[in-house]
């Protein structure tokens, strides 16, 4: 029923992912919230159920999904797991996921893990803007999860959006989006709703617009990939975004599109984030792509809108230290 999945980053020695931290519920210090891993070492993990299923033509249009450890009669809870990797990598069974999954099992959660089309992949079917590609495969794969409840034996009224990074940006675009379904399409997966019942993510970017991130964050550099504004050769960071911010006009009705911060709305269900550092608005950032500042911003519209947010980061006085036990409480169906 077990193999083995290799940590793919090192962290400081003293530091160990074991099976038995994993099942505390514990993770690293720069994702989840307390533990890490030697260089690399190897952790034993549950096997899928399934892998490989299509929810579309292309081959990166797939999914994988674990049944929890104790089988129920009755629809289970589910995290919807996006990775992350900037549109352009990644792993369904990346590190931010594997530390959480045996405890989501134990607890009577399916998880459902996507791979989608990448960046590169959209400038080869030539999708425009390229960000569109991966997030719209994840709003298609969530229909088709919905549509085939009774297969992954979920209840689709129970269904959280986990993810990191850029994983974590498309999970708050899809729980913050207005329902993308099709009610007269002749598709009955593009009839599926595309609303869920909350986002629990890890340093998500909450922005693509570069003037708001210039603002929040003036050392900013990213995000220019997703609309087709890439690295020319030997250009440096900083030089990239300012091309970026120069052609922001122009991108500004696909930014819109496709930055969470641009839909929240009354009735958005709750969102959770954390991140390790400590915001300071309008000053430069160690990790600028994934500051807390990104957070802040997010919450704050969020609140006045009405929506719960629960925003982690070093000091800050929260209820979940982590993002498995904000998943825990909100979908246990046999919490310890």
């Amino acid at each position: 029923m077990f193999d083995t999945y290799t940590v793919p980053f090192s962290l400081p020695n003293k530091m160990i992912l074991s099976p038995s931290i994993l099942r505390a519920g514990c993770f690293a210090a720069c994702f989840t919230g307390a533990v890490a891993a030697q260089t690399p070492k190897a952790v034993v993990s549950p096997e899928p159920t399934e892998t490989g299923i299509s929810y579309g033509d292309h081959r990166k249009q797939q999914l994988m999904y674990w049944k929890p450890t104790s089988r129920s009669d009755q629809p289970t809870p589910c995290v919807f797991y996006i990775h992350g990797g900037g549109w352009r990598g990644g792993s369904q069974t990346d590190a931010n996921l594997m530390a959480m999954l045996p405890q989501l099992l134990d607890s009577g959660i399916t998880v459902i893990s996507v791979q989608y089309r990448y960046i590169q992949d959209a400038l080869a079917g030539h999708v425009t803007p390229p960000v569109k590609a991966p997030m719209t495969d994840c709003a298609a794969a969530l229909q088709f999860v919905r549509y085939h409840k009774k297969r992954f034996g979920i209840d689709p009224d129970r269904m959280i959006a986990v993810g990191g990074s850029a994983g974590a940006c498309t999970s708050l675009w899809l729980a913050l989006h207005d329902d993308m379904k099709d009610p007269s399409s002749d598709n009955p997966i593009a009839r599926q709703s595309t609303r869920l019942m909350g986002a629990a993510v890890i340093r998500p970017q909450t922005t693509l617009d570069p003037k708001q991130m210039r603002e929040w964050t003036p050392n900013s550099w990213y995000g220019g990939h997703a609309f087709g504004q890439f690295v020319e050769k030997g250009d440096k960071k900083p030089v990239q975004f300012a091309r970026f911010l120069e052609a922001r006009e122009r991108l500004l009705p696909w930014i819109k599109a496709y930055s969470p911060i641009e839909h929240v709305s009354p009735d958005d269900p709750p969102i959770y984030m954390f991140y390790s550092d400590e915001p300071r608005i309008g000053q430069k950032q160690g990790d600028p792509t994934h500051t807390s500042n990104f957070g802040v911003k997010l919450q704050e519209k969020l609140r006045e809108s009405g929506v719960e947010c629960e925003l982690h980061y070093k000091g800050a006085d929260v209820e979940h230290s982590t993002v498995l036990s904000y998943l825990l409480e909100h979908l246990a169906v046999n919490p310890d």
